[in-house]
């Protein structure tokens, strides 16, 4: 009778649909058949107390979420707070007014409608992160097959590469242009992403593979200056980058380099147990494809034996402090240089040093770090 009523008072409205369930013992199996997006309860049943019936509703996976309004032959205290405490949304004394259970039915169905439409959004959300978090993976992969093997002999290097969460533009390397010339590099793109990385591997390669026409790369300010022209940023989604660029000539011993926009360089001389001679190698020049025509000098620094240079990107430094201010980048130089004179100290030391300073392992930014010993 009280489902017939019911029936009654949503006769003349269209954008509801009744079910109805006689026996509670299918009323669970019911639900997963219709989809319900409003359950209506009435606590007087056969052979079933009601208020077990909402905690079995509420104890299933599939029917956890969906509003339950209890319909109750009185007006209790005690029911209704039972009746909440095990799950159920709302409490109406039967029969209602159709109005009123009208409007509540629309109201439970609504919050329920959008409850799924969030879940499905955050579904949809959290399978283009996957994808996302894949293709970040695999541009990793990519950028970190083009990174140099080790140098070892009157040359040795070494090197750290530590993406950030979001992938940034960092890439470097290292090759002989001849015989007596050793070509250095180390560029970082701004923002993050995959574009970022695809143009880092892109100014990488025709680093490596000396693909400028009309350039001699055996002088660094020409390699800047012809860069910033055919990377300029209007022609590349608005992105530039910074570089450091040198070459070592090993029979003279003197490094040429410039730079575009890039931290310096840091030459660190002296035996384990002296006091490190820091020199930070500088040469001023904007970022490259930033601003066309502009000119960039190179600078010649003698490397004495058994110096060891460090080129790095920014986000090696981007450090925070426990009461929120950030490294300095002289604070950064002279823990480098204190470190890098202990004996038997390598850059995976000092990198570990940096992650101890940060207190979490999570980079903001790219991490790239090489260090040459001459």
């Amino acid at each position: 009778m009280v489902a017939e009523a019911v029936r009654r008072m949503l006769d003349q409205e269209p954008d509801i649909r009744l079910e109805y369930c006689q026996d509670p013992a299918h009323a669970i199996s019911t639900a997963l058949t219709i989809h319900p997006t409003v359950i209506l309860l009435d606590l007087v049943m056969p052979d079933i107390d009601g208020l077990t019936l909402v905690k079995y509703f509420r104890a299933n996976s599939d029917t956890r979420d969906i509003p339950l309004i209890v319909l109750s032959s009185k007006e209790e205290a005690i029911t209704k707070a039972e009746a909440f405490a095990l799950g159920a949304n709302d409490y109406l004394v039967k029969l209602p007014d159709r109005v009123e259970l009208v409007a509540r039915i629309r109201y439970h169905s609504r919050g329920y409608i959008n409850l799924l439409e969030r879940n499905e959004a955050y579904a949809a959300l959290l399978k283009s992160q996957q994808a996302l978090t894949h293709e970040l993976n695999q541009a990793v992969a990519y950028v970190r097959s083009l990174l140099p093997a080790r140098l070892d002999g009157e040359i040795t290097t070494d090197w750290e590469f530590i993406p950030s969460m979001a992938l940034g533009g960092d890439s470097f390397g290292y090759h002989w242009i001849d015989a007596d010339h050793l070509a250095l590099y180390l560029l970082d793109v701004c923002g993050h992403g995959v574009g970022a990385a695809l143009l880092s591997i892109s100014v990488l390669n025709t680093l490596r593979m000396q693909t400028l026409h009309h350039t001699d790369f055996l002088h660094p300010g020409q390699v800047l200056g012809e860069l910033n022209e055919i990377y300029a940023m209007e022609s590349h989604n608005n992105m530039f980058f910074t570089l450091w660029y040198g070459v070592y000539n090993r029979e003279t011993k003197v490094l040429d380099f410039a730079s575009g926009g890039h931290p310096p360089a840091i030459a660190v001389a002296g035996l384990p147990s002296e006091q490190p001679h820091i020199q930070k190698l500088i040469s001023n020049g904007v970022a490259i494809g930033a601003m066309p025509g502009q000119h960039y000098e190179h600078v010649r620094f003698e490397i004495g034996s058994g110096t060891s240079l460090y080129i790095y990107s920014d986000g090696a430094y981007e450090i925070a402090e426990p009461d929120g201010s950030m490294w300095t980048l002289d604070h950064f130089i002279e823990v480098i240089g204190r470190l890098s004179i202990q004996r038997g100290c390598t850059l995976k030391d000092i990198v570990n040093t940096l992650r101890e300073a940060r207190k979490n392992d999570v980079f903001e930014d790219d991490v790239s770090l090489m260090k040459i010993r001459f």
